[in-house]
């Protein structure tokens, strides 16, 4: 099952996770996944000091995903699509789509 999510309420949702997973992929097809706690700012994501292989897939493939897996086993996960700019160090995340899904059990 899945629920989607308005971009404009992403921050509302968002404050009912924690930690989540920024998956990205290289110019080679190989798909990195490193945790993050990325914060909200007008309407973009930014995740600070994701590592240089992250910057590095975000360079070659804006297209990421972030996943946020539930607080308590049952409840829905977050998958937020976006594309990604590299800012320094860091990777600024413009939402695209979001949906609420529930795992297998």
């Amino acid at each position: 099952m899945s629920v989607p999510v308005d971009v404009a309420d992403l921050e509302r949702v968002l404050a009912g996770f924690g930690a989540g997973y920024l998956l990205t992929v290289s110019a080679a097809s190989s798909v990195k996944a490193v945790s993050v706690a990325p914060t909200s700012t007008g309407g973009d994501l930014l995740v600070s000091g994701p590592g240089r292989g992250s910057i590095a897939n975000c360079g070659a493939n804006p297209a990421v995903t972030l996943l946020f897996p539930p607080r308590v086993a049952g409840d829905l996960s977050l998958l937020v699509d976006g594309t990604a700019t590299v800012d320094g160090d860091d990777v600024r995340i413009r939402p695209t789509g979001a949906v609420l899904h529930k795992s297998v059990s």
